[in-house]
């Protein structure tokens, strides 16, 4: 498994955030959509009927605050581990062909790089367009997930790679 921007790849699926918890919360990108999956019941979207997805409140770092939010990371891991809080959540809003939706979506680290979220939302955006599919991503997770996250720089150029195929 491998965190590129805001999705979390594995061999066999793309989410948004973090993959889903352990009482099954997610959204999990596919071919035909998005879907939340719940607990009390999935729900799910066409990519034709989406009109937008954004996600909003995302926890971001900048390049000078990379090692203390890394510390921050850890130390805050820490701390919802000792609390039983967890982790952070950003809502996915979406405009649907029926009126608007949001979904919580949990952040997969305490802080996502500024571009790489920008380049997430582009890759999504691009998702809706039907200029970008979900696959690609898949296939690069069986080819290179096990492997782990890449370093900031290749998880750039993966994300600019995405958005221009």
């Amino acid at each position: 498994m491998a965190m590129v921007g805001l999705f979390w790849i594995t061999p066999d699926a793309v989410y948004v955030g973090s993959p889903p918890t352990a009482i099954g919360a997610g959204v999990r990108l596919t071919a035909d959509g998005l879907e939340a999956l719940d607990p009390d019941g999935s729900r799910t979207w066409t990519w034709q009927a989406l009109r937008s997805a954004v996600v909003e409140d995302v926890p971001t770092t900048t390049p000078s605050g990379r090692v203390t939010k890394l510390l921050g990371s850890v130390v805050s891991a820490a701390i919802e581990t000792f609390t039983g809080q967890g982790p952070p959540e950003m809502t996915l809003r979406l405009e649907t062909e029926y009126g608007p939706e949001q979904v919580t979506v949990y952040a997969a680290t305490a802080g996502y790089d500024a571009q790489e979220a920008a380049l997430s939302q582009d890759l999504l955006a691009r998702f809706l367009a039907g200029t970008a599919d979900p696959r690609v991503l898949e296939a690069w997770g069986r080819e290179h997930g096990p492997q782990g996250t890449p370093k900031p720089p290749a998880r750039q150029a993966l994300l600019r790679t995405w958005t221009q195929t």
